[in-house]
């Protein structure tokens, strides 16, 4: 469920805090920052990072979305400060189809894409002309395309870079049919299709964890590495360099490896 923060009740509770505390906290004097995360591991890591935000002078208050997309329209409304949870491809389609002035002030994670089965053990069971479901937005949707051609299944039009759509398959050996849908609707498809392409958040949200159940995966390597947005005319404000710097904390990288086992990926 979206959850919003009221401005004016955030503001009532800011003097408080005041009392006795140091010049960082007095230079930076404001509403607590709301920080838009999507559920599951975003929202999880956020956790991690309060205290240590918090040594630093920063009040989070943490906003879970459980969509892709209004997370983005919140930042660029002014109903958050920042947001954590998409990478640069995502942000820059959103900025391009939507007008907004957003931008990346620091990286996070990386959470490898999956191909996932209820009904087969590998990608060579999967049958010809089987159903698999594909994200529809179109960072991640070619997203999973480009994990098809990867791993030598399809084979897609010469020049498509990050961008490819349904439309771009040249050769589908297989003859897979791709069922586009949410991305937070395809690990629901599973009893429905052969296979399904599921972002990693959505996976561990089922019970699925890309280096023990995935039967195709991503390298992660690659420009699909989280961020944190701020609008642009925020991106020199006081709060946002200690913001980063409590992210990349040794404190948080380790409650990342201990908590995910290699499912997300420290990436800083």
């Amino acid at each position: 469920m979206t959850t919003f923060i009221d401005r004016r009740a955030l503001l009532a509770g800011t003097a408080a805090g005041l009392i006795a505390a140091p010049a960082l906290v007095r230079a930076q004097a404001r509403t607590p920052l709301r920080v838009g995360v999507t559920a599951g591991p975003h929202a999880q890591i956020l956790e991690a990072v309060k205290p240590v935000a918090a040594a630093r002078g920063l009040d989070l208050r943490i906003v879970e979305f459980s969509d892709f997309i209004l997370p983005n329209a919140a930042l660029a409304a002014g109903d958050l400060d920042l947001n954590s949870y998409q990478h640069k491809p995502f942000l820059d389609q959103q900025n391009a189809d939507r007008k907004y002035g957003l931008v990346g002030v620091g990286f996070t994670v990386n959470f490898p894409i999956g191909v996932y089965s209820k009904r087969h053990k590998s990608f060579a069971e999967v049958p010809a002309g089987a159903q698999v479901s594909i994200p529809n937005d179109p960072t991640n949707g070619a997203r999973a395309l480009l994990l098809f051609r990867d791993k030598g299944l399809i084979t897609l039009k010469d020049g498509v870079g990050l961008r490819p759509t349904v439309a771009d398959i040249v050769h589908n050996e297989k003859r897979l049919r791709f069922i586009e849908l949410e991305a937070a609707q395809t690990a629901r498809s599973l009893d429905d299709v052969a296979a399904a392409v599921i972002n990693t958040n959505f996976a561990l949200s089922v019970g699925l964890n890309p280096g023990r159940d995935a039967i195709l995966r991503e390298d992660p390597k690659g420009p699909y590495v989280n961020l944190i947005a701020v609008r642009d005319a925020d991106k020199d404000k006081p709060w946002v360099k200690p913001f980063v710097e409590s992210y990349q904390s040794a404190e948080v990288k380790a409650f990342i490896e201990r908590t995910f086992q290699g499912s997300v990926l420290p990436s800083w």
